[in-house]
């Protein structure tokens, strides 16, 4: 279930995805959703294109390190692709 700032206080996050378009961030959330995972999304910037490198806004995905490779596990599953593992985990 996405969870406002707050929900979080103090505790560390890790990256899970970076939807690069709306579509992919939804579906990306109703897979996190579906399984009763807490999430966090954030509006924040990545570099994009290979010819033509360009700054692009994306929604980056983050759960609790011990959620981590669970949530990644139901990413894949539904045929996206997560981040790479934090090193945290």
């Amino acid at each position: 279930m996405r969870r406002e700032p707050e929900f979080w206080g103090d505790r560390p996050l890790d990256l899970l995805f970076i939807g690069k378009k709306l579509a992919e961030a939804l579906a990306v959330e109703k897979i996190l959703t579906d399984a009763g995972v807490d999430y966090a999304v954030e509006v924040d910037y990545y570099v994009g294109g290979l010819l033509f490198r360009s700054e692009r806004a994306g929604a980056f995905v983050y759960v609790e390190p011990s959620d981590w490779d669970r949530a990644a596990r139901l990413v894949s599953e539904g045929g996206y692709r997560p981040a790479e593992r934090p090193a945290s985990v």
